[in-house]
């Protein structure tokens, strides 16, 4: 463990051991709520801020909307007291410290926008008082928390390492995994200072379970999280790339990966899909090719991922029409039925997800499009809106091809398959299902 030497520094650092320090943790979404709960049971008092007043008013209700939180772990500490939301930022005068977990799109140009980052740091500078830990958590480009994030904070006149401490610990949040959550998911952790760092990795150490990694700057800790999706984002490209040489082949890559997957060791499997989705793969490596023109740095792999993995989409619909029209029937007029609109299985995320995409390139090809997702009741795309059929035998029946592009668990497949007169797997749904009539088609 390092050393805190500081008069502030160890004040703090006694307090948060103790578990005496309120703690602060402004955004309550993905990120923000879950590890404002697990902050509250490690025996914290935790105050959440967030700018959508039905979000806090349901927190305080002990009313859950993220699925990767327990409900009665979050009514019972709302009832215990040891957790409260509210909307007005003047009780992070009360705070010591307060974790950042705001979002950190990208805008029309690709380029990173942290001005949910700016307006909170803001927030935070009005009321920021000596002896005080800011972590900030949303994931972005590589310099943000010390070249954006530390100059708010010190316009008050307070010195980052001296009068507060300031660190970066990057999210890491699947949402619906069943083994790794935030509690038991290794932490890293980077802060402006060694003392920074040590103060803001004892927070951490409270309340995780998972290990707590310290690495030498804010800096390391931003890059390192740009690096886990962007390796990610280009072996999803690959295999969507194998995807389609594959089909042009006459060749099941599902088999192909699975022959791979036999090597133990030097091969890691990825699977091809409809495209990218969720918050983090299909965004953060863009952070890193905005910032890299900075260094006069050209990102080629990185974007050949990033046009790859964009053009999935298009081929799944694409590869809808050809497979419609060996069966003589046109795609413009045919009745569509998508199975899963969520970007990834057994969860209610829409954020970014393929298939919405999807449905675009359907609705401009003049499909009929109907889904089923039982995690999705309703969504708007292109000011239409859609909401989740039942999913019965007459409309499989009805249905001249089902596209499935999100693989809940919960679906019978060997059911759809039997009822279908056609059906396009693009997540390799059924792969272990038995197609006596040759409708199955796989990505």
């Amino acid at each position: 463990m390092g050393v805190v030497n500081s008069k502030l520094g160890s004040k703090l650092l006694e307090k948060i051991n103790s578990k005496r320090a309120i703690v602060g943790v402004v955004g309550l979404g993905y990120v923000g709520l879950p590890l404002a709960v697990e902050k509250a049971k490690a025996g914290y008092h935790v105050i959440g801020f967030d700018v959508q007043k039905k979000r806090v008013d349901m927190v305080n209700a002990g009313i859950n909307y993220i699925g990767d939180v327990v409900n009665e772990e979050l009514s019972d500490i709302i009832g215990h007291k040891k957790f409260e939301a509210t909307t007005d930022y003047d009780y992070i005068g009360r705070v010591d410290a307060v974790a950042i977990c705001v979002p950190t799109p990208l805008d029309k140009y690709q380029q990173p926008d942290v001005s949910y980052v700016i307006s909170s740091t803001r927030e935070i500078a009005k009321r920021l008082h000596p002896g005080m830990l800011i972590v900030l958590e949303s994931t972005t480009y590589p310099g943000t928390t010390e070249e954006v994030v530390k100059p708010i904070l010190e316009e008050t006149g307070l010195r980052c390492g001296k009068d507060f401490f300031l660190a970066f610990s990057p999210e890491r949040v699947d949402p619906g995994n069943r083994h790794y959550n935030t509690k038991n998911t290794p932490k890293v952790v980077g802060g402006c200072t060694e003392e920074c760092t040590e103060i803001a990795a004892a927070m951490y150490r409270n309340v995780l379970e998972g290990e707590i990694f310290k690495v030498s700057s804010p800096r390391v800790a931003e890059m390192e999280k740009i690096l886990e999706n962007t390796f990610r984002n280009i072996n999803i490209a690959l295999a969507n790339e194998m995807a389609v040489l594959c089909n042009k082949m006459g060749i099941d890559v599902w088999e192909v990966i699975d022959a791979a997957s036999t090597k133990p060791y030097g091969f890691m499997p990825f699977y091809p899909g409809p495209g990218l989705g969720g918050h983090c793969i299909p965004i953060d490596p863009f952070y890193l090719t905005w910032k890299a023109r900075e260094y006069d740095y050209h990102t080629r792999l990185i974007e050949l991922a990033g046009e790859i993995n964009n053009y999935m989409p298009e081929f799944v619909v694409e590869r809808a029409m050809k497979l419609l029209n060996d069966h003589k029937k046109a795609l413009n007029g045919a009745r569509v039925l998508l199975l899963g609109v969520a970007y990834k299985n057994d969860i209610d995320d829409l954020r970014e997800s393929p298939a919405l995409k999807v449905i675009a390139h359907l609705e401009e090809a003049h499909a009929n499009i109907y889904y089923h997702d039982p995690y999705i009741p309703n969504f708007t795309i292109n000011n239409r809106e859609y909401s989740s059929i039942e999913l019965t035998e007459e409309v499989i029946k009805n249905s001249d091809i089902i596209i499935i592009t999100t693989a809940h668990n919960c679906i019978d497949y060997q059911w759809v398959v039997d009822n279908a007169k056609l059906v396009f797997d693009t997540r390799g749904a059924t792969r272990d299902i038995a197609d006596n009539e040759g409708k199955v088609f796989k990505i």
